[in-house]
């Protein structure tokens, strides 16, 4: 109780420390270091800056990259050629690339390796005398990535850019981007609490970081002493880290390390001035630089492209459950907001909440109406130029029992039949019985990836970010600009004619 209180008191004390100037302002001549250029979120980042405040001094980005041609080349394609950059392009005009020649520096390195795999000592240097602001956007989102992958990125890359921005000598602040999910199945109100080292979701002890890493290794040698070919390696990865995961309480292997992760940069912070930044479920742009720009299918949006292209018959979900999505924008102007807000202020780590379930809930049941009502009424067209017929009343299955129920009646009846037809018939049967087989594997493996998602119990307070978004609106800053309020969210609105459209033009 006592440290709950002290939090709280910290907290409120670094808010009425808030001195809110221009944000436009606070951004000119800053050279910031932004990892993980790649990324959905970070990409957005990185335009709103430049579209908004040209005048940044320097943007250094890091691509992971084996050299400064390639990390440029790709830089070019996967970043700057997106549309995302329409805006801007047509804003500044033929100044766009000069803009970009002066201000942006691309570094090739990795975030997985010390001094963050920057091979080049003079630019190490200067970027230690120079930056003013670190943020870290790198990560693997994968569910059930390997462990050694996961682990090295999401818990160890965390620490190392840490301890890069720490050499940095007028460094005014470290954000570190998170995920809401590192509370795991958690139910109820989840506060935005800091995670301390070795601290576990169901009170298992034992969780040693360094042990992990040992672990990792061990692992890699027994298997290559074996032999394993890399499709084994592959397998066995993924499979240990879904296991250390549930060992201490989290349901995967993205948002144990994710956890590690702030873990380690909360224990490594020293005076250095920390906000990690914990979206929720990540959607395409609401407003900037337009509406509907997203890249991937993320979470809830693997569900909209199976529906979308007709290959998804029934929905697995609580519906009276509430899912928490926020537009990449939002995202970005909470992360901008917070670091002009916590920049060289004296407090301990702050953490937010980027989502929407307090201020603007949706329900399950909704999301899925909106996916009937859209491909009912604009039918995705296929490759063939045809249009593809969703099921308009897909059956709704609000646990896991009952969907193993469904699959056992609907569909092990036909692969049943279809093997012992592909048998009778000296195997003319067997694409048609290898295509059902894997397609029923796939989906019994991604409800089993998903269903914490599926089936979560949770909403997330947004206590911080609340006093974060009064503390700017009070002081006149440019909310207009850096809106990240959901509660200004039609849902009917931005689900229909913004997000499920952008994602037909993008993803589709």
């Amino acid at each position: 109780m006592k440290k709950t209180q002290s939090l709280y008191l910290s907290l409120v004390l670094c808010f009425l420390a808030m001195e809110f100037g221009s944000i436009l302002q606070f951004l000119e001549n800053k050279n910031l270091f932004v990892t993980g250029v790649t990324g959905f979120l970070s990409k957005i980042f990185v335009e709103k800056i430049l579209r908004v405040q040209p005048n940044v001094k320097k943007l250094y980005l890091l691509l992971r990259a084996s050299d400064a041609t390639s990390a440029n080349h790709r830089f070019h394609n996967e970043v700057i050629r997106k549309d995302l950059y329409r805006v801007a392009k047509e804003k500044l005009g033929a100044n766009f690339d000069a803009i970009i020649s002066k201000k942006i520096n691309i570094i090739s390195g990795d975030i997985c390796y010390e001094d963050l795999g920057i091979k080049d000592s003079s630019l190490r240097e200067e970027m230690k005398n120079e930056l003013d602001i670190v943020l870290n956007f790198a990560a693997t989102t994968r569910f059930d990535e390997r462990y050694d992958i996961a682990f090295g990125t999401n818990t160890i890359g965390a620490k190392n850019v840490m301890c890069f921005a720490k050499l940095c000598l007028k460094l005014k602040l470290f954000v570190h981007i998170s995920t809401a999910y590192v509370c795991g199945e958690s139910s109820g109100l989840i506060p935005e609490n800091p995670y301390r080292l070795g601290e576990t979701l169901n009170g298992v002890s034992g969780l040693d970081i360094e042990e992990e890493k040992k672990l990792i290794d061990t692992k890699l040698d027994e298997l290559k002493a074996e032999r394993a070919t890399e499709t084994e390696i592959k397998h066995a990865m993924k499979d240990m880290g879904i296991k250390r995961a549930r060992r201490y309480g989290w349901p995967n292997t993205y948002v144990f390390t994710k956890a590690m992760g702030e873990m380690l940069v909360g224990h490594l912070k020293e005076n250095l001035p920390l906000v990690i930044i914990r979206p929720s479920m990540i959607t395409s742009t609401y407003k900037e630089p337009f509406p509907g720009w997203i890249e991937g299918a993320r979470t809830i949006d693997a569900l909209t492209l199976s529906y979308g292209k007709g290959r998804l018959t029934f929905f697995v979900a609580g519906p009276a459950l509430i899912i928490d999505v926020i537009p990449g924008d939002m995202v970005v102007n909470a992360i901008i907001v917070a670091m002009v807000a916590h920049a060289n202020q004296p407090c301990d780590e702050v953490i937010y909440h980027v989502g929407s379930s307090v201020r603007n809930p949706i329900r399950c049941s909704s999301f899925k109406d909106y996916l009937i009502r859209h491909f009912t009424k604009k039918p995705w067209i296929n490759q063939n130029g045809k249009p593809v017929k969703v099921v308009s009343k897909p059956t709704m299955l609000n646990c896991v029992s009952n969907f193993q129920r469904f699959i056992r009646i609907r569909y092990l009846p036909l692969l049943k039949g279809l093997k012992l037809a592909n048998i009778i018939s000296c195997q003319s049967f067997q694409g048609t019985y290898s295509n059902l087989s894997r397609r029923i594997k796939l989906v019994k493996r991604l409800v089993e990836l998903y269903q914490p998602y599926l089936f979560f119990h949770g909403i997330f307070d947004d206590f911080n970010l609340d006093k974060l978004r009064t503390a700017a609106e009070e002081n006149g800053i440019e909310t207009d600009i850096f809106l990240m309020d959901p509660k200004l969210i039609d849902w009917d609105d931005y689900f229909l004619n913004t997000h499920i459209p952008g994602m037909v033009k993008y993803v589709f």
